[in-house]
C-alpha cells in the first residue's frame, strides 16, 4: 500500500553529501567497486524501520556520522538530517482512510519520513488533513442543532472542541461526539499542529510504511551449529540464520538440549530443509542432484572442554554419494539455503509490507546460476520492492538498465547516481559487460553511432535516406550507424556506455514529455559526457507548428495517416485527415484519439512503408525538405 519513491541520504559514513537517490517500484541495482559506499546505502535505508529489534540497525551517530567531521559535529548546536525516505500512498490505502474519515479529508498521495542524528523522534512531513472537511462529515452523523454545527466546522483545530457548550436543547449528542473528538486527539501523535494530520499518521501511515530486510553473506548457515550456544544466545549475531531454521522447524534448543532421542527432531529439519530446497530447485539449475542431512551429536567443545551438543548440516551428492559440511559444499547453493531460511522470518508477517536490501546477493555464484538468482529476484519483485548492490556484469540485467544505479566512491565521499559517469571506467563496467552481449547479438557499432530511440526511426532514416541519395540530395553519410535504443528511457545509459568506448554519438530524439528522461539527458550535459549541440530533435525540423514532435511528424498528415490505414487495415476502421484533433501535439497522439487506444504499434506503419518499396513520388516535396534538412545538421555533427 506505500511504496518507496526516492531516498535521500546526508552525512552517513562514506556518504558526506546529500545523495538523493530515485528507487524504482520494482527492483533497484546498485552497482559500484568494493568499498565504494553500497553496503553504507542499504544500512542507512534498513536503519529507518528495520524488521526486528537490531542493535545493528539503529542509528549511533558515534558510529554513523563521518569521523573526520564528528568531534565538530558533537560540539555544534546543529542537527542533521541523516536520511528522508519519500513514499507513495496507494490509492487502495487512501480509500480505507476516505471510508473512516470522509471523502476529501485525506487526498496526500506521497510523504517523507526522516531521521535526525540529535533528534530521538521520526519526523513526518507533506502529511496534512483536512479539519474542516472532517468535521463537515462527523457533525452530519449526530443528533445537533444548526447553530452547533456550525460552530464545530468554524474550529480551527480538534483540541478547541471541548469548549463548545450546547447551544440549544437539541444538542443531545454533543457530549458524545466531544468523546469521538477526544479519542482521536489521544490516538495522534501529540505535539501535532494539526491533530487529524498526527492521527492519520499514526494509525494509517506509520503501520503500513513497509519494513526492511537486509540479507548479505554474513547470514550464512554454518555446517556446525552448536546447540548450546544457540540456547545460551551466545554468539547471537553469527548464529541468527540457524535460529531463523530452528523456528522454521518448530524447534526449540531446549527440547534437544533436554532430550537423548533425536530422531523426531531430525525428522522437523528434513521436513522444513526438504520445503527449502524444493523452492531452490525452481531456480537452481546448476546441479539438482543435492540432498540436506541433519545429524545431531554430542561431542567435546574444545573451547571450554565441555560435553555439548551440535547440529551438523551436510550437503550429499546422489551422483557422487559422498556428503560434505554445508559451509565447505557449494557456497551459492549455501547462499540460496540460507537466504530462503532468513526470508522465511518475514513471510511469516502477513501484517506487514517488506522490502528487500540484498548486499552483494549471489556473490559466490557461477553466472549461470547469477542468472537463475536474477530471475529469482525478478519473481520476488512481484511482492516485494528490492534493492540489491553488485559489483557482477551477470548480476546486471541488460534489459532493465533503467533501475540501475552507480555508486562511486570520490574525495569528496560516495557518489550514488542514475547517470553513469564517464570518468569512472571501473564502476561502468559491470554495466558495458551485462549490455556487450546484447549490443553484439542486436546492434552494429561503429565510430559513428546515431542514436535513435526504436526500430521504427531505424527504418524511416533508412528509407527516406536512401531516396533522398537517389535523388542526389543530402542523406545521412554512409559511415554514420543508426542504433536504435529500445526507447527514451534507455537513451542516457547507452550514451554514457557507448561514449566510454571513445566513440562518436549524437541523439536524434522525439521531443521530451517525460520531465524524468529529460532531466537524465540534461544530467549527461551537465557531467561533459555529451554536449549538448549532438542532442537533437524532431521537432527542430517538423512543419507541425508545435514544440513537440516525433519523426512521424516530419511527414505530411496525409502521407503517414496512409501508412497508418495500410498498416491497420484489419484493426481499425479508415482514419481521415480531416477528422483528426488538431489542437493535439503530435499526428500519432491524433491517430490514437481517433481509433480511441492510448498507443498502437508505431513500427507497424514504418514496416508497411519499408514493404511498398516506394520512391520519391510517395512523398511530398515538403516531407522530403524536411529529410533533408535534417540529415544535414545531423551530417555536420560527424
Amino acid at each position: 500500500m506505500i511504496k518507496l519513491k526516492q531516498v535521500t541520504v546526508n552525512k552517513y559514513k562514506s556518504i558526506q553529501k546529500t545523495q538523493s537517490v530515485e528507487i524504482d517500484p520494482a527492483i533497484t541495482t546498485i552497482v559500484g567497486m568494493n568499498e565504494s559506499g553500497k553496503t553504507s546505502f542499504l544500512e542507512v535505508i534498513a536503519k529507518t524501520n528495520y524488521f526486528s529489534n537490531d542493535k545493528d540497525f539503529k542509528f549511533d551517530r558515534t558510529q554513523d556520522y563521518p569521523r573526520n567531521e564528528l568531534i565538530d559535529f558533537e560540539s555544534s548546536g546543529e542537527d542533521c538530517e541523516v536520511v528522508k525516505c519519500d513514499y507513495d500512498i496507494s490509492s487502495e490505502l487512501l480509500k480505507l482512510i476516505e471510508e473512516e474519515l470522509g471523502k476529501g479529508v485525506f487526498t496526500v498521495n506521497e510523504f517523507s519520513y526522516s531521521f535526525h542524528y540529535k533528534k530521538d523522534t521520526q519526523t513526518f512531513s507533506g502529511i496534512t488533513a483536512n479539519i474542516k472537511k472532517y468535521l463537515e462529515h462527523q457533525v452530519e452523523k449526530f443528533t445537533l442543532s444548526d447553530t452547533t454545527k456550525a460552530a464545530i466546522v468554524k474550529t480551527a483545530s480538534l483540541a478547541d472542541i471541548s469548549k463548545i457548550a450546547a447551544a440549544e436543547a437539541g444538542d443531545d449528542d454533543l457530549a458524545t461526539f466531544k468523546a469521538d473528538i477526544k479519542k482521536i486527539i489521544e490516538d495522534a501523535y501529540q505535539n501535532w499542529e494539526n491533530e487529524l494530520s498526527g492521527y492519520v499518521a499514526k494509525k494509517w501511515i506509520k503501520p503500513r510504511i513497509p519494513k526492511y530486510w537486509y540479507f548479505d553473506d554474513y547470514y550464512h548457515l554454518k555446517g556446525k551449529i552448536n546447540i548450546n550456544e544457540l540456547q545460551n544466545n551466545s554468539g547471537a549475531e553469527e548464529l541468527k540464520t540457524a535460529k531463523a531454521f530452528f523456528e522454521l522447524a518448530r524447534i526449540e534448543p531446549n527440547e534437544i538440549l533436554n532430550s537423548n532421542e533425536y530422531e523426531r527432531f531430525v525428522a522437523l529439519l528434513e521436513a522444513s530443509s526438504n520445503k527449502i530446497t524444493n523452492e531452490i530447485f525452481k531456480y537452481w539449475s546448476t546441479n539438482k542432484n543435492l540432498d540436506i542431512e541433519f545429524r545431531i551429536q554430542d561431542k567435546l567443545n574444545p573451547n571450554n572442554n565441555q560435553q555439548e551438543k551440535f547440529l551438523d548440516i551436510r550437503v550429499k551428492s546422489q551422483r557422487h554419494k559422498i556428503s560434505l559440511p554445508l559451509d565447505r559444499r557449494s557456497k551459492g547453493f549455501n547462499w540460496f539455503f540460507s537466504f530462503i531460511i532468513w526470508f522465511s522470518k518475514i513471510q511469516a508477517d502477513k501484517n506487514s509490507d517488506y522490502i528487500l536490501l540484498l548486499d552483494e546477493p549471489g556473490l559466490n555464484l557461477h553466472a549461470s546460476a547469477q542468472n537463475d538468482l536474477l530471475r529469482f529476484i525478478e519473481d520476488l519483485s512481484k511482492k516485494y520492492q528490492i534493492i540489491y548492490t553488485t559489483h557482477s556484469p551477470f548480476m546486471v540485467e541488460s534489459n532493465h538498465l533503467d533501475r540501475v544505479r552507480t555508486c562511486l566512491e570520490t574525495e569528496e565521499g560516495t557518489i550514488i547516481s542514475d547517470t553513469i559517469q564517464e570518468k569512472d571506467p571501473n564502476t561502468l563496467f559491470p554495466l558495458q559487460a551485462a549490455l556487450g552481449y546484447d549490443i553484439a547479438q542486436n546492434l552494429f557499432v561503429s565510430k559513428n553511432n546515431l542514436l535513435v530511440e526504436g526500430p521504427a526511426d531505424l527504418i524511416y532514416l533508412t528509407v527516406l535516406s536512401n531516396i533522398l541519395e537517389s535523388e542526389k540530395r543530402t542523406c545521412l553519410k554512409e559511415n554514420i550507424t543508426i542504433v536504435p535504443v529500445g526507447g527514451l528511457d534507455k537513451v542516457s545509459t547507452f550514451i554514457s556506455l557507448l561514449r566510454g568506448q571513445k566513440l562518436n554519438i549524437a541523439c536524434l530524439l522525439d521531443t521530451f514529455t517525460d520531465q524524468k528522461g529529460k532531466q537524465k539527458v540534461n544530467d549527461l550535459i551537465r557531467y561533459k559526457i555529451i554536449k549538448e549541440k549532438n542532442i537533437r530533435f524532431f521537432d527542430e525540423f517538423s512543419n507541425n507548428g508545435k514544440t513537440v514532435a516525433d519523426i512521424e511528424d516530419l511527414f505530411t498528415k496525409d502521407e503517414y495517416v496512409k501508412l497508418f490505414n495500410a498498416a491497420f487495415d484489419k484493426e481499425f476502421s479508415e482514419v481521415k485527415v480531416a477528422t483528426l484533433d488538431i489542437t493535439i501535439d503530435t499526428v500519432l497522439k491524433q491517430i490514437n484519439k481517433a481509433i480511441g487506444k492510448d498507443r498502437f504499434n508505431h513500427y507497424r506503419p514504418a514496416n508497411k512503408l519499408n514493404q511498398l518499396g516506394v520512391d520519391k513520388k510517395f512523398f511530398s516535396t515538403t516531407t522530403l525538405d524536411n529529410f533533408e534538412k535534417m540529415f544535414t545538421e545531423i551530417n555536420k555533427l560527424f
